[in-house]
């Protein structure tokens, strides 16, 4: 498999896509022809959606899988699959709606590049139970794609404002930790994303991270093999 799970889609104040181009060309040397999946986009519309990231990545051949008369045929014969951000739970649902769950996993355990950012990273694992994002609607199941054997929780922040008294993101986590003990959580910040080139798995980018797993939160660096979470069961 060749994943790129990206945390978000902007770090701090830049442009859109800005900080993850190296990345992005990185990941898709060779490559011209994308398929993008918008449909985590909600109070965006999915044509919007779409002209934005080919504007953010004029370097590509990018189409929305909206915009394509056969969805399954069109991620069959793509050369990479980018899935974009936004709602977790209007993606999923869209995914299972539509039937593309199959074909995607079976395409991209093939070797077809993945590219996800936010919500798209976050279907890339297990479930998308440690999502940040409120379930506006109902997919079939929190079950996803399953290229990764483990959680990812995009977005992590250590960041309480002053006076709120909710939950941080480490409490959420904390209690999942509790009802799923065995099962890693791979939390990553804004700027960072993960980098799997078959049963090689890294942190990319100048931030740090952590795995929530057992009770424990291990801090996990940039460029730290993190292969082993390849293998968990």
């Amino acid at each position: 498999m060749n994943l790129l799970l990206l945390s978000s889609s902007r770090e701090g104040q830049s442009e859109y896509l800005q900080h993850a181009q190296t990345m992005i060309n990185s990941h898709l040397v060779n490559k011209t022809e994308v398929l993008f999946i918008p449909f985590a986009g909600v109070t965006v519309d999915w044509d919007s959606y779409t002209q934005m990231v080919q504007q953010a990545l004029p370097q590509f051949q990018i189409t929305g899988i909206h915009q394509t008369t056969n969805a399954k045929q069109a991620i069959e014969n793509t050369q990479a699959i980018m899935v974009g951000g936004g709602n977790t739970f209007n993606l999923l649902y869209q995914l299972y709606k539509q039937n593309l769950l199959t074909v995607i996993r079976k395409k991209v355990s093939e070797g077809t590049p993945y590219v996800g950012w936010s919500a798209g990273s976050n279907i890339a694992g297990n479930s998308i139970r440690t999502t940040n994002d409120m379930p506006i609607i109902e997919p079939p199941s929190f079950d996803a794609l399953e290229l990764v054997p483990f959680q990812l929780n995009p977005h992590y922040t250590d960041y309480q404002p002053p006076g709120h008294n909710g939950e941080t993101r480490a409490q959420r986590l904390a209690e999942f930790m509790i009802l799923n003990p065995t099962m890693p959580v791979l939390a990553i910040r804004e700027g960072s994303a993960l980098k799997r080139q078959d049963h090689q798995l890294t942190l990319l980018g100048n931030k740090s991270g952590l795995v929530f797993i057992g009770g424990q939160q291990i801090d996990i660096e940039p460029d730290q093999d993190l292969s082993a979470y390849l293998s968990h069961q």
